[in-house]
């Protein structure tokens, strides 16, 4: 089965080497026909720390690590301010 891989930015450090990265979607409304954009909030595990808040990282789906981890960190695509 393939892994999922999500990119997106990482909105803050959640203790020690979990960082939490927000990541957008756009669809298209069923009723209105607009595009409207879906957020949603992912914990990814960072084994070395290397990532900071405003990064765009990648993240490649894994074996649980804890009750709301599921992603590790997989390269990191884009340095923040």
């Amino acid at each position: 089965m393939p892994k999922r891989i999500i990119i997106g930015k990482v909105i803050k450090k959640t203790g020690d080497k979990t960082i939490n990265v927000l990541v957008e979607r756009k669809v298209l409304h069923p009723k209105y026909h607009k595009i409207v954009k879906k957020f949603k909030k992912y914990l990814v595990h960072d084994e070395k720390n290397e990532a900071n808040v405003g990064d765009v990282v990648s993240a490649i789906e894994h074996r649980p690590i804890s009750k709301r981890k599921s992603f590790v960190l997989k390269e990191i695509l884009e340095r923040g301010e």
